[in-house]
């Protein structure tokens, strides 16, 4: 199964009022392990950048003077995410501003869902955590994902982290590493990540002699069940 985690940034928070994509950051994972494939791009949205959007992902209008326009990367884009489910945090909003982009297309593109599968994450941990905070800090909090590093938003990076919540939230790859005087209700958590081009673990069968010795051992102790008197 092949999933993409996306995420992207923009001028504003509504494609109707003329705001659009500013980043697109995306991470594989392919049953659920990452896969070091990751897809990038800054985009020239031919517009100002609100000072709020700014705020919140640090990325200025003179950085964008010179990247690319959306027309120019859509078909690198849809080839990179066809036919894989999108796991997205708060779906809604990032497939708006897609779906908006691919209909500004000289030659249309039709909306993304004809493309991918979408998952939405916001709506899992609102499931899971009724009534609670899920936010992708709050739930990077919740599960004990160190997201120190993340001072302003981005969209690679919001990726990774997201693609480290995914796997919790929906009962993934994980290791406890607790260290031996921290309590176990301490809930510390890291993730390790688990490559796809690691070598498959090797499958160790027992012998016919070991199997002959289990039935053995399995008889012995039906007989031993057998031979037991109830005392009442």
């Amino acid at each position: 199964m092949r999933q993409v985690v996306l995420d992207t940034e923009t001028t504003g928070i509504n494609p109707k009022l003329g705001h659009r994509i500013i980043e697109i950051g995306c991470v594989e994972m392919v049953n659920r392990k990452l896969t070091g494939n990751h897809y990038h791009v800054y985009i020239n949205p031919q517009r100002v950048v609100e000072e709020e959007a700014i705020g919140v992902h640090g990325i200025t209008n003179e950085f964008l003077v010179d990247k690319p326009l959306f027309h120019e990367v859509a078909e690198d884009f849809l080839a990179y995410v066809k036919g894989a489910e999108l796991v997205i945090h708060n779906a809604p909003f990032d497939v708006g501003f897609i779906n908006h982009e691919f209909a500004m297309l000289r030659q249309k593109l039709d909306p993304i869902e004809t493309y991918c599968g979408v998952l939405d994450t916001l709506a899992m941990a609102r499931k899971k955590h009724a009534g609670q905070k899920n936010s992708l800090d709050a739930l990077c909090k919740r599960y004990g994902i160190n997201n120190s590093h993340r001072e302003l938003h981005g969209a690679l990076l919001d990726s990774e982290i997201l693609a480290d919540v995914y796997l919790l939230l929906s009962g993934g790859q994980t290791a406890l590493l607790l260290d031996k005087n921290e309590a176990v209700a301490s809930g510390g958590v890291e993730i390790r990540r688990v490559l796809s081009e690691r070598k498959a673990l090797s499958i160790v069968k027992a012998s016919d002699q070991e199997l002959l010795e289990h039935s053995q051992y399995l008889e012995s102790l039906r007989k031993g069940v057998e031979a037991i008197v109830w005392d009442l």
